[in-house]
């Protein structure tokens, strides 16, 4: 495959510029050599004296146009270096103004991204938090139900504790005293010596 072919605009690196002119010279006298050989001299001559004076010409403007060599220059002349710098700036300042409108282009469309995943991802975390918070309240009520249980168990075991049934006496008469009575039917030491009455049996 052989090279595309080369576009020809002005090259706007400066080191790039003297690179590909130093490359391009030597291919140059190369060509002047190879068609002095092929044609007569006198038509090779001319060629050079034109390559020549193209160059010279070309080497004058770039100086004029960096503010060397001014002094020899007109009036009208200085107005037309002056035009091509303004030019050259406003050509500068078109290609840097649009290529940072690309990258602000760029970086809107990342930020758009970023926000689109920014979203999806609160609203996955809304979801997963939601769903714990279920279930730590599932578990919580799953716990509370237990110490209930586990309460009312403990309270009957310490109700059965406290209220046990008392034994009854099998012997106990209610109303009715064997030595009480006999004491009462039995007449007292006072009333036998006396034949006095207490106040208190009347």
């Amino acid at each position: 495959m052989g090279r595309g072919r080369v576009e020809l605009k002005r090259i706007e690196n400066k080191i790039n510029r003297q690179v590909t002119f130093a490359k391009r010279r030597n291919g140059l006298l190369k060509k002047a050599y190879e068609l002095s050989v092929l044609c007569d001299a006198e038509s090779s001559y001319r060629e050079y004296l034109k390559l020549k004076n193209r160059f010279e010409s070309l080497q004058r403007t770039q100086r004029n146009l960096l503010g060397e060599d001014l002094g020899p220059l007109n009036t009208k002349e200085l107005e037309q270096i002056e035009r091509q710098l303004e030019s050259s700036l406003k050509q500068v300042r078109s290609t840097k103004t649009q290529y940072m409108l690309d990258q602000l282009s760029d970086l809107q469309g990342r930020e758009h991204m970023l926000i689109e995943a920014n979203r999806a991802l609160t609203i996955k975390l809304d979801e997963i938090s939601s769903r714990n918070n279920y279930r730590q309240a599932w578990e919580v009520s799953d716990h509370d139900q237990q110490q209930t249980i586990s309460y009312g168990q403990q309270h009957g075991e310490s109700q059965g504790l406290i209220f046990q049934p008392l034994d009854c006496n099998p012997t106990l008469q209610i109303g009715y005293n064997a030595a009480v009575s006999e004491q009462m039917n039995t007449p007292s030491h006072g009333q036998q010596v006396n034949g006095f009455i207490p106040g208190w049996m009347l």
